[in-house]
Order: C-alpha cells, then structure tokens, then sequence
C-alpha cells in the first residue's frame, strides 16, 4: 500500500463529502468533484480524510496511493489555485488569447489554435502564457497541450517551455 495513504490527508477550511461513488471537495476557490473507484474506500473523519482498499488486490492497493494524490490535490487546488507558467521563445513567435481559445503563431506556414478548457483562466504578456485553476489535472494538460505544438528544440532554443524547464543546449556544427 502507498505510503501517502497511511496517514490522514488534512482538509483545513475545506468541505470534503463523499456519496454515491463521488468525492466532493469544496473551498473559497470552488468546487471540485471526482468520481472514486468502486477498490477504494475515502472516508471523511476529524483528522482528515483516509483512503484505503476495499479488498486486498494489487488494482485497489495501488489506486489506494493515486487517490490519495488525487484528494490531497483537490484540498489544495480549492484553497489556492494552481499556476502554470510557459515561456515563448523564437524570432516572430507569437501568442495570443481570442475567446476561448489561444491561438499561436510559432513559426508553421498557419496559426495553431487551441481550446480553453472551461476552468482554466489563461493570461498572457509578452511572451509568457500563464494558466490558473483548481484543477491540477487539467492546468497541467492543457499546459502540455500547448507545449506539444512547439517543444523547445536543443540547437537555438526556440519553442515553447516551462517557466522551471531547463533546456539543454547542443553546440551545433563547428568550422574546419
């Protein structure tokens, strides 16, 4: 069994219900829900939240540490929102936000747009895109959605990167 799932995950401020094979988790930010497994258990009680396997195999001992990520994840994304931060890199490299959707011009002979998903709040100066929600899973691929259309390439650097990323640089072809 996992180890995040032997002790308490603690809530706070946060309401966090379960009922009908749906876990609910409700702070100042808003609410998140998530349908739970039928191998695992989540019960709420004063310490916080315990999930643990129904029965003994290797399928609910192993969702028993994916959920517990998954609840700890929801407590804290209601209470601050999640924040992904992506660095445009290239000559003429563009981005730009119309609707709902993101539309970027990063070197390919047309304009590559994208869908916003409905709880991602996405900002952009200059050349950083800055994604927001309280839902880690979708901030986090909706942020490899984006990045997928141009990954930063080794020799110039050009693309599209994590703020964190570090990218490292080949030397290129030398003279004789």
């Amino acid at each position: 069994m996992s180890r995040l799932a032997k002790k308490p995950i603690s809530v706070g401020e946060t309401a966090v219900s379960v009922a009908g094979g749906m876990l609910s988790v409700k702070g100042s930010k808003g609410t998140l829900t998530k349908r739970v497994h039928p191998s695992v258990s989540i019960v709420v009680g004063e310490e916080g939240v315990m999930v643990s396997p129904k029965n003994n195999s290797r399928l609910a001992k192993a969702l028993t540490g994916t959920f517990a990520s998954h609840v700890k994840n929801m407590v804290q994304g209601v209470e601050t929102p999640y924040l992904v931060k992506l660095i445009l890199n290239g000559v003429g490299y563009r981005v730009e936000v119309k609707g709902n959707k993101v539309i970027l011009t990063v070197g390919f002979s047309h304009t590559v747009p994208l869908e916003i998903p409905e709880d991602v709040s996405v900002t952009v100066e200059k050349n950083i895109i800055k994604l927001e929600s309280i839902n880690k899973e979708s901030v986090g691929q909706f942020a490899a959605d984006i990045r997928r259309v141009k990954p930063p390439e080794p020799y110039l650097g050009k693309g599209i990167r994590y703020d964190d990323e570090v990218v490292r640089r080949k030397q290129g072809k030398k003279a004789v």
